[in-house]
């Protein structure tokens, strides 16, 4: 149940409250009349306020993880319903701000509550479980919004998605115990070079995904030939994310975590080229598939990476990390809008997207090459137990 619930959370506040915007950006901005700039602003204010979810929660809240878990997915269920009630600019900017820090408290806290819970009754192996909800919030969001007609209905629904998703958590993630001693405050390390490397990477892999994250279903209705998938390209996203953390969780065990990170890295950048490149039937699963089947196992890679790439206590690492990833995402969106205002065109953004997917694979095998040496099975212990994905 507790597995479960972990699931639960994570298909709210990150697969519904982060990823929906996606499917309901297209009707958004033709009853809008949003430019791609606009549309692109408001996707960056979202990852703005994961940014600062993020830091605020790397830092001791007074309270218990389950109270600030649980505020984050009241926050963003009203976030989500209030998208629905206006067409303001700027309400829209700080409601999709809003929900960006609701998102992260609902990972962080979630996966601190939930993976501790699971590794202390030997039951690491169910974090697969826990990480597998944001694909599946990706998908029912994504199939309940193909639907509906109107942008309006599409907030308003995915608000009560995840309302229900929220009361299933509340009666599934128990009180927690008083926190261990392992969380008390320890000194900062020094970053090696195998580090900033991976950082690097990681920043790159955050432009890299999420230009075509935010603007897949957009470009899948803007043309003709395969505009009749715009219902299903986005559920695919959700399919392909489920079961990734698990399978690059697998190959990271047997190649490597830095390998396997780059590995993801190529096979992300495929799907990006195919986004803008192929714009048939193949081309949409394949762009879709690949997408969802690689951002969140590199998401748990590269924090995985991060922990052994430095010694002592790796959680300023897992924060710094987190940062640069954020602050991709951030310039991804506004970046490629401008572009596509000044050209017509996502192509260019997206192959420049793809570019840097290549690029952070390359700089995670140079990282690797710096790393402190670490056992195999450390890294599987490791990969079990990531708090922040």
């Amino acid at each position: 149940m507790l597995a479960l619930g972990g699931l639960l959370a994570m298909a709210a506040g990150i697969g519904i409250g982060r990823f929906v915007y996606t499917p309901i950006l297209p009707p958004m901005v033709e009853a809008l009349s949003l430019s791609k700039a606009e549309a692109g602003l408001i996707a960056s204010a979202n990852f703005v306020g994961y940014l600062a979810g993020a830091l605020l929660a790397a830092v001791r809240l007074p309270g218990s993880r389950r109270s600030w878990l649980l505020a984050g997915l009241v926050l963003n269920v009203v976030c989500l319903a209030a998208m629905g009630t206006t067409t303001s600019l700027v309400l829209f900017l700080l409601l999709r701000l809003a929900a960006g820090v609701a998102s992260a408290f609902c990972l962080i806290f979630s996966s601190a509550l939930v993976l501790d819970r699971l590794a202390a009754t030997g039951r690491s192996g169910l974090s697969a479980l826990h990480f597998s909800g944001v694909g599946i919030g990706i998908a029912l969001s994504a199939a309940v919004v193909a639907m509906l007609g109107d942008w309006r209905n599409m907030w308003l629904a995915s608000a009560g998605l995840a309302a229900v998703a929220a009361i299933a958590v509340a009666l599934t993630v128990t009180a927690e115990a008083a926190p261990s001693a392992a969380t008390a405050r320890v000194p900062r390390t020094k970053l090696s070079s195998a580090f900033i490397m991976l950082a690097v990477a990681y920043f790159l892999f955050g432009i890299g995904y999420i230009i075509t994250a935010t603007f897949l279903i957009d470009i899948v209705r803007g043309s003709p030939a395969i505009r009749h998938l715009e219902p299903y390209a986005w559920i695919l996203v959700g399919i392909g994310a489920a079961p990734s953390v698990v399978l690059w969780g697998a190959l990271g065990r047997r190649i490597g975590i830095l390998p396997a990170f780059a590995v993801a890295s190529l096979v992300e950048a495929a799907g990006v080229v195919a986004s803008v490149l192929w714009l048939q039937t193949m081309g949409v699963v394949i762009a879709a598939l690949f997408l969802g089947g690689t951002f969140m196992g590199l998401t748990a890679l590269g924090l995985i990476g991060a922990r052994e790439a430095g010694v002592g206590d790796p959680r300023g690492r897992i924060a710094l990390m987190t940062a640069s990833f954020s602050l991709g995402q951030i310039i991804g969106p506004v970046f490629a809008g401008v572009v596509y205002d000044a050209t017509g065109s996502l192509v260019w953004p997206s192959l420049l997207a793809a570019a840097g997917l290549v690029l952070a694979a390359l700089l995670s095998l140079a990282s690797q090459r710096f790393a402190p040496a670490a056992p195999r099975t450390a890294s599987a212990s490791r990969a079990a137990r990531t708090p922040e994905a």
